[in-house]
């Protein structure tokens, strides 16, 4: 993370939330869990094979302040775009940033 100013992109968390269908099973779903400020880096691009086809996937680091309650599965989301945390780590160990990679996939 670059200094004082980094964290210059609002992005909003939201955290896995199933719910009952009323048929006995769940519904996945996400409840909002608050907005951070962030910096979003992209950190690869690759192409894979999806149902048969194709598919853009682009990898990113967000870095936000720390924050205890997010881990893989959560997503942030900025604009438009979702990004799925696939893990969330502190870099040195001194509960001040959190570093989440994430993937965006089908853009």
């Amino acid at each position: 993370m670059s200094g004082i100013g980094a964290l210059r992109r609002r992005v909003a968390l939201e955290r896995p939330d199933d719910a009952p269908d009323g048929a006995g099973g769940r519904v996945l779903g996400f409840a909002a869990m608050g907005a951070a400020w962030a910096e979003i880096a992209p950190a690869r691009a690759v192409e894979a094979v999806v149902a048969g086809r194709f598919d853009g996937i682009v990898t990113h680091r967000v870095t936000i302040r720390f924050r205890a309650d997010v881990a893989g599965g959560w997503r942030v989301v900025l604009g438009g775009r979702t990004l799925r945390v696939l893990a969330a780590f502190d870099p040195d160990e001194r509960r001040r940033r959190l570093v989440l990679l994430c993937e965006e996939a089908g853009r």
